[in-house]
């Protein structure tokens, strides 16, 4: 094109919306019209697409960038609109040689990308409402556990689903602490819609019942065995009892879907029950890490609703499945992750631009560098969390080997996830069901950490 001195260049884009897309686009199409010193159109589609699996929208955005690179207009997000714009035909500069392509600039999204929750919500909110409609569904039921995911998600569908569209449904267990359930409803009442409490402990009950103990038997009564419904099976048995029994049949009565609720951070290493908090028709928050649930849910009650509409208690109170009495929340006990850093370790796996394996986690612990690294939060220590190598070992192993173990298995029927992210997971992030694999480097790796070198 520099070669055939064009007037200006026009550019028509399908260009979806990821962390940081908009910041990178000005310095390449500003780069571009510098060197091409004219005028550069970057005219941007709006809308959503999916392939099944992963919901991508497309943020319009549409740009004109003069001759010398700076941005002369920007059009809105998420808005079909016309303007025009008178341009002054710039000088070219002498021609060299063809444009070289831009090298890549230092990896945005480790650096948390600069980018802003807000353009993250508004990514969201536009891709949940324009699916609904795709679908030609208006209702959504959402299970609301008085814990941040869950806030969040009804929050966002608030924001355009009217107070009879949206019903948030507290399913709690005898586990299920009453500072949980008054969150839950104490949000239910700040977004003004419905609510209901359905417990789930009675269905619980029936399915132990019905199943621990029970003998089962080939026809002729030759083997025999008895089954045990306790520990984590139990746990596995009330999620579900609230998604595929009591969430769908709620949505079924209402006349429409019900979310799921789960984040980037859960659906990396599979903690969540298929069929249970892993189901649903979309995972709104399905490409976010808890960090940035955290910084969605302040920027909602700060900016948008300008309210705290999510109880402060919520931000404050401990993740926990509440499955058990090992996760009381009074007592601060909850989920086996520590946020703060398996959501840098998995971000390392999942979206860094160049993914870290676990031979170069262990390489970084050995020589102290791990914590710059993940770019983990400051004064965070990890010898409170991990105090001997082996405790840090066992948790690298574990996570890893799930994340490329069953975690995949419920991936792959996991609902669709709206994108905001390069690496999303879905059709466009291939994965294969196998298992955890690990070099022979890795391995001597792990005896210097432990000692056995």
């Amino acid at each position: 094109l520099a070669r055939k001195r064009p007037d200006f260049v026009l550019n028509l884009s399908a260009s979806p919306f990821t962390r940081g897309k908009n910041d990178k686009r000005h310095r390449v199409f500003g780069a571009k019209a510098k060197f091409l010193g004219v005028p550069l159109l970057y005219v941007n589609c709006t809308g959503i697409q999916n392939n099944g699996k992963t919901l991508y929208t497309f943020d319009g955005r549409s740009t004109v960038y003069a001759g010398d690179g700076s941005v002369q207009l920007e059009m809105p997000a998420y808005a079909e609109q016309v303007a025009v714009v008178e341009v002054e035909q710039g000088q070219m500069m002498p021609v060299v040689g063809a444009p070289t392509r831009d090298a890549p600039t230092t990896d945005a999204e480790t650096a948390a990308e600069l980018f802003s929750i807000g353009e993250i919500h508004d990514a969201l909110r536009y891709g949940a409402e324009k699916f609904l409609e795709s679908i030609g569904c208006r209702k959504v039921a959402l299970g609301i556990s008085g814990g941040i995911d869950s806030a969040v998600a009804a929050t966002l569908y608030r924001e355009f689903l009217g107070p009879e569209e949206l019903l948030l449904v507290s399913m709690p267990s005898r586990f299920n602490s009453q500072t949980t359930r008054k969150l839950a409803k104490s949000l239910a009442e700040n977004l003004g819609c419905l609510y209901a409490e359905i417990p789930i402990e009675e269905g619980v009950k029936l399915a132990q019942k019905q199943l621990h103990g029970l003998e089962v038997a080939t026809i002729d009564g030759k083997l025999r065995t008895k089954l045990k419904l306790e520990g984590l099976a139990l746990e596995i048995t009330q999620a579900r009892d609230r998604g595929a029994r009591l969430l769908a049949a709620v949505a079924a009565a209402f006349g429409g879907v019900f979310s799921c609720n789960t984040n980037k951070a859960e659906l990396t290493v599979g903690y969540g029950t298929l069929y249970g908090d892993i189901a649903g028709f979309l995972a709104l928050l399905g490409d976010l890490w808890k960090a940035d649930v955290y910084d969605l849910g302040r920027h909602l009650n700060q900016v948008v609703y300008r309210k705290g509409v999510i109880p402060k208690g919520i931000f404050k109170v401990t993740p926990s499945a509440e499955l058990s009495e090992a996760q009381a929340v009074d007592q601060g006990q909850g989920d086996p992750l520590v946020y703060p850093y398996h959501d840098r370790l998995f971000f390392s796996w999942v979206q860094r631009w160049n993914r870290a394996s676990p031979e170069e986690i262990l390489e970084w612990y050995l020589s102290g560098t791990l914590e710059k690294q993940l770019e983990l939060p400051e004064g965070f220590d990890l010898r409170k969390f991990f105090p001997t190598p082996q405790n840090f070992v066992a948790d690298l192993e574990r996570w890893w080997n799930l994340y490329n173990g069953i975690a995949v298995a419920k991936r792959v029927q996991a609902p669709p996830i709206l994108a905001v992210s390069s690496r999303a997971f879905g059709y466009d992030h291939r994965e294969f069901l196998g298992r955890a694999m690990y070099t022979q480097r890795y391995g001597m790796l792990k005896k210097q950490v432990l000692g056995e070198a």
